[in-house]
């Protein structure tokens, strides 16, 4: 099968493509490197049946393909707010081109949603059914809006034009690969427990986060893309943590000498986010298998191997 992966070269995006490549698919990647790497894709550079192509999904691209899998748009909030007209241009007019693209040459199209649609919850786990709190003009709006726009944007070339879509919404994930700079809570613990900052819990650092190693949240969107259900669907692990607790987790696993600072809340920072996977279990079989220390460790040696932090073994510390 041919198969398109947009923000291939990213975090999620090279995990995935890992995958498709084990199984002997034609994979093409696009990306315009805002936020992936080429080192995530190295491996794959002289394969026959890869190609990398470097391209800014907000302007059309002609391709023939049999999946679409659309990951391409910056996911942690340094990123998507550096820049936040890019970003929603992303989210609608990249969107628009690949649905355009489905469309044309009858392709299946996967859109990489987010848990970010359900806003601060008043609703907690939080079901498909959930239509959200999401503030319209918040530092936030740029990433949780426009991927709001584009599940409406799917369902309705759907719904306008028969394109075959299949809808996730991703809740926090974490593995090898994300970048040092990202911003999120798992990447930012580390890096500044490896290199002896205090870690920064924001607020009291009571509110909750469920975190989903990468390897199990590919297996979930690749069950969607190939599955008979449309979406969306929560793809997400329910145990649920405190920013603290995650904290001292890592804290214990890496540097127990390290402090914790605490800082103001940021804007629109959710206080719980935590997935019902009822619909996932049921339509996909799927459930997360990786514990959340098994998935750190994993982790914390990619991050340890990329800053170079040879000096501390990784304990087997407990949330």
């Amino acid at each position: 099968m041919r198969i398109l992966v947009t923000g291939g070269a990213g975090f999620i995006g090279s995990h995935l493509i890992d995958r498709l490549m084990g199984q002997g698919h034609d994979v093409i990647c696009l990306d315009n490197f805002y936020t992936g790497h080429k080192r995530n894709i190295l491996k794959w550079m002289d394969h026959p049946y890869f190609e990398l192509i470097r391209h800014d999904i907000t302007e059309p691209i002609r391709l023939e393909v049999d999946q679409i899998y659309h990951l391409a748009c910056p996911a942690s909030p340094v990123h998507y707010q550096y820049n936040p007209v890019k970003t929603i241009k992303t989210n609608v007019m990249g969107t628009l081109n690949m649905l355009g693209l489905a469309k044309r040459v009858k392709a299946r199209f996967l859109l990489a949603s987010t848990s970010e649609v359900y806003g601060d919850p008043d609703v907690h786990p939080q079901p498909e059914e959930y239509r959200g709190n999401v503030n319209t003009i918040g530092i936030r709006s740029c990433y949780d809006e426009g991927k709001r726009v584009a599940e409406t944007l799917a369902f309705d070339y759907h719904r306008q034009n028969n394109v075959d879509i299949r809808v996730a919404r991703i809740f926090n994930t974490y593995g090898p690969r994300m970048l040092e700079n990202d911003g999120r809570v798992v990447s930012n613990f580390i890096v500044q427990t490896l290199q002896n900052k205090p870690l920064t819990v924001y607020g009291d650092g009571l509110q909750t986060r469920s975190f989903c190693f990468v390897s199990d949240l590919v297996e979930g969107l690749m069950r969607l893309m190939n599955g008979s259900h449309l979406g969306p669907v929560n793809l997400g692990n329910p145990d649920e943590y405190t920013i603290l607790e995650l904290a001292q987790t890592i804290q214990g696993m890496i540097n127990p000498d390290v402090d914790v600072k605490f800082e103001p809340l940021p804007q629109d920072d959710p206080r719980r986010r935590q997935p019902d996977i009822t619909r996932a279990k049921a339509w996909l079989d799927w459930q997360p298998t990786i514990p959340l220390n098994e998935g750190l460790q994993l982790t914390i040696e990619d991050f340890r191997s990329r800053l170079g932090e040879t000096s501390r073994p990784v304990s087997s510390a407990h949330v």
